[in-house]
């Protein structure tokens, strides 16, 4: 009797250890599913005709600081004093018309280390044109998306590095947001240590995602991975030798660049829905933008951990 009790004791510690385990399992599939459900929402209400497209100085561009910015909150994102209420307002003009205002919505979660990451991302796109309306589900609502869900995970999880979260307006007028930024930072340009800027994230049908930047800092090769078998992260378009697909320049990071800033811009070619109104929730690739925006984050996390290091251990040298 005893030798079965015992037997029946450890058949029902082996029970209770199969259903724990099948119980957490559970739950981390949810939280999964939970995380993946809102990435995808972001981006559908983000291209939605609630925010007109989103064109700069528009009122739906106004709807889209304002869906930004709540989140920002909600997140315990921290504003900076120079800019009330996560809002950086700058003018500027194009040739040949009138001064535009533009507003980038800014904040940041304070981190072990003073010096910081720039993780932007822009949320204007065309607006209105011929009664027509380009949603920018892609061109990038995806970015911004991307940009609440590393928030989210940040806020939740204290990084190394201070991480500062910009998405910028302007960009599609000819990255006035970004110039505006390291025109007038919250910080010395010098304690930026990376730019991760992510713009079209979301449509890309051979399932390739492209990590530009490394041509000029190599040294962030070795954190540019995917852990994920179904997704391909390639470097490249940012050599300036090939004189041709050099995206250095084709996007906010290159106002980082220009101030001598590492980047890493995240993004996928052009394709048939690239600034047309058939860039909507319904023509993105949902499953590669989701394993997109998952490695994006893995590879911030790998940055957060070795990275900062490597600056401590800088900082601590005996000169």
């Amino acid at each position: 009797m005893y030798i079965f009790l015992k037997r029946l004791s450890f058949l029902s510690a082996v029970v209770c250890c199969m259903s724990c385990c099948a119980s957490v399992k559970h739950q981390a599939q949810t939280t999964t599913d939970t995380i993946q459900a809102q990435i995808l929402k972001d981006v559908q209400t983000l291209s939605s005709t609630t925010f007109e497209g989103r064109k700069t100085g528009t009122a739906g561009a106004e709807k889209t600081r304002t869906f930004i910015t709540n989140r920002f909150k909600d997140l315990g994102i921290v504003s900076y004093s120079e800019y009330p209420s996560y809002i950086q307002s700058f003018t500027f003009k194009n040739e040949h018309e009138a001064s535009r205002v533009g507003k980038n919505v800014v904040g940041y979660i304070p981190g072990k280390l003073r010096e910081a990451i720039v993780i932007s991302a822009h949320y204007d796109h065309l607006g209105m044109k011929n009664g027509n309306m380009y949603p920018g589900a892609d061109d990038n609502a995806s970015g911004v998306a991307a940009l609440m869900h590393i928030a989210d995970y940040f806020s939740k999880n204290k990084p190394n590095f201070t991480l500062i979260f910009v998405a910028f307006d302007a960009e599609e007028m000819g990255l006035k947001g970004a110039e505006a930024f390291v025109a007038d930072p919250p910080l010395l340009l010098d304690q930026m240590k990376l730019n991760i800027n992510m713009d079209m994230l979301a449509h890309n049908d051979q399932g390739e995602l492209y990590a530009c930047g490394t041509y000029y800092y190599p040294q962030f090769k070795k954190y540019i991975q995917s852990d994920n078998p179904d997704l391909i992260i390639k470097l490249g378009h940012d050599n300036p030798n090939l004189k041709r697909d050099d995206w250095t320049n084709q996007s906010d990071q290159a106002a980082f660049h220009a101030k001598g800033i590492p980047f890493i811009y995240f993004g996928v070619e052009d394709h048939k829905d690239y600034h047309k109104p058939s860039d909507t929730f319904e023509n993105i690739n949902a499953k590669f933008y989701v394993d997109a925006v998952g490695e994006i984050l893995n590879i911030i996390k790998r940055i957060d951990n070795q990275f900062s290091s490597q600056i401590q251990m800088n900082k601590n040298k005996v000169m």
